[in-house]
């Protein structure tokens, strides 16, 4: 790791598929003791606990160095922390272009199933969009059924972090859209899930609220 500086802490919060894509990140290269976790709480109304001084966007996660440089979004973090490690989870040469196009296209996923999170939580009943709803929706369904066509062969092979992120992403529609069924018609995806999640450093990551019932 030659001069760089310590990991001093991770601000985070369990439910967050974003923190939760760093915790996997962690324990994957051996760093899961190396960070103090700190919770920290927001909206996109209120950045609530956040540490805005740290990451002005008031956003999780965001890792905190010794030195007092701040690294947020999550792409950045485990970028940060695998060539920390030694650099398993993004490989080298063409296959690196591979390995971050899945990674987008399931935080890609995630945005919108986060987004579609807010619609409901931060408006009230009254003016929520129905129509903006199945919009983010439509993104989620035209992702998944690229993966499943497209991507069953990378997803099958050597851990990466688009690999780690398509897990964390079916979970959390299971998590948050459990009426918004993804499996059908997705029979190895669907499979693959069955078997991924079942990775010790996907059960030691699920969120603490997810553990005993949706949040």
């Amino acid at each position: 790791m030659g001069r760089e500086a310590a990991v001093v802490k991770l601000f985070y919060a369990p439910p967050s598929p974003f923190v939760r894509k760093v915790c996997i990140c962690l324990d994957e290269t051996g760093q899961a003791d190396a960070v103090e976790r700190v919770d920290a709480m927001g909206t996109p109304l209120d950045s609530g606990t956040i540490p805005v001084a740290h990451n002005p966007l008031g956003k999780i996660p965001c890792l905190l160095l010794e030195d007092g440089q701040a690294i947020y979004d999550s792409r950045n973090i485990t970028r940060y922390l695998d060539a920390r490690a030694g650099g398993r989870l993004y490989p080298e040469g063409d296959g690196l272009w591979r390995t971050l196009t899945l990674e987008s296209t399931a935080d890609g996923v995630l945005d919108a199933a986060v987004l579609m999170v807010y619609e409901r939580r931060c408006r009230p009943e009254a003016i929520v969009s129905e129509d903006w709803l199945a919009g983010q929706w439509s993104k989620v369904t035209r992702a998944l059924d690229a993966i499943e066509r497209d991507w069953m062969d990378h997803l099958e092979g050597p851990l990466d972090m688009g690999v780690i992120a398509t897990g964390v992403a079916l979970e959390y529609l299971d998590f948050r859209h459990p009426d918004r069924p993804w499996r059908p018609g997705r029979d190895r995806l669907a499979a693959w899930q069955a078997e991924f999640s079942r990775r010790p450093s996907m059960t030691a990551t699920v969120p603490r609220d997810m553990a005993v019932g949706r949040g």
